[in-house]
């Protein structure tokens, strides 16, 4: 059916967008509360940190290898090209996650003097690929010069201060993530230290955001008809009331010392940026001129990656919301747990 009407191509850039924001949202919460080690001197709480998110990190990880596998298959052109011209940040977001995903791993188990390196480790890791992650979002609304279906551009065109704006963006905006889960799962001072983190780190990730919106149609005629062009100027008053909205409702449940609500509101705000970003980019998948229709992959491909993708993505959000619930409730103290 809809491969006959046509849109077996739009229905391929969903599901690779789904994808790609659930893993934003989902390990960058993670990446968030290891970027929030600098701000935690204390071993115990540092402890309780990563076991927030032990039982649960590496099944956020799933996403990351969905959307790339997703990338590969379903959009091969945009896949060469984008990774031929972003190969520097690419290699050094792989190394990140490996040495957190290690840090994680290895940490429970080290000697207590050996710790504090894999607390860098955890802290190193978490900030780089956070920051590289902020980057390739950076190179990808800027736009990736190509021609005839190959990268045309210098190793270092994706370098600017455009896209290492994004990426500071982003490093801000996961530690926003983070204090909130730290809100959620955490007691005591680490909770209360979340807390007052949240409140700054949501009042930098707003003026980041409120940065790269004014920032972006600057960079591409395109962008600015699309969001202030004539008849179209609604369509900014909308996202800035949306945007209002969930300010509000962040303060508001900060104030009223919410557990869950924080993190809700910090999850809708990256949901709205993620449909801001899809809406500028429209229909491109590499700006300035690939296109969805064009870099998409055959329609015999297509078919047979989303017969998987139809399994594969609802088991994952299964499992993940199974390991949510086996292990909700807040962390405690690991010599709490000794006593119990």
């Amino acid at each position: 059916m809809l491969q006959s009407i046509g849109l077996l191509p739009l229905f391929a850039a969903a599901t690779l967008a789904f994808a790609v924001l659930m893993y934003v949202v989902m390990d960058g919460t993670d990446l968030g509360v290891g970027i929030l080690f600098f701000a935690t001197p204390d071993a115990t709480q540092r402890a309780m940190m990563v076991d927030s998110i032990l039982p649960v990190w590496d099944a956020n990880e799933t996403w990351l290898v969905l959307g790339g596998g997703g990338l590969i298959a379903m959009f091969p052109l945009a896949y060469s090209v984008f990774l031929s011209a972003l190969y520097p940040v690419f290699f050094a977001l792989l190394m990140a996650l490996i040495f957190r995903g290690m840090a994680i791993e290895f940490r429970e188990n080290a000697a207590e003097r050996r710790k504090r390196w894999w607390d860098a480790a955890m802290l190193s890791g978490s900030l780089v690929s956070a920051f590289c992650q902020g980057v390739l979002l950076g190179s990808l609304i800027q736009g990736i010069h190509f021609a005839r279906d190959e990268y045309a551009g210098g190793l270092w065109d994706w370098l600017t201060p455009f896209t290492v704006f994004c990426g500071i963006g982003l490093v801000i905006g996961y530690g926003w993530l983070g204090a909130c889960w730290l809100i959620w799962r955490t007691e005591g001072e680490l909770s209360r230290r979340a807390r007052r983190l949240a409140l700054l780190l949501a009042t930098a990730t707003a003026l980041a955001t409120l940065g790269v919106a004014a920032w972006t149609p600057l960079l591409n005629l395109s962008y600015l008809v699309r969001w202030f062009g004539t008849g179209n100027r609604w369509h900014a008053v909308v996202v800035a009331l949306a945007y209002l909205v969930i300010a509000i409702g962040f303060l508001h449940a900060w104030g009223k010392h919410r557990q869950f609500a924080p993190l809700l509101m910090a999850l809708a705000w990256f949901v709205l940026s993620f449909f801001c970003v899809l809406a500028t980019l429209f229909p491109l998948m590499l700006p300035p001129a690939l296109s969805v229709r064009d870099a998409a992959a055959p329609d015999s491909t297509l078919s047979f990656v989303l017969s998987g993708s139809a399994v594969l993505i609802p088991a994952i959000v299964c499992y993940s919301s199974f390991s949510f619930w086996v292990f909700r409730g807040k962390v405690k103290p690991q010599a709490q747990l000794t006593e119990q």
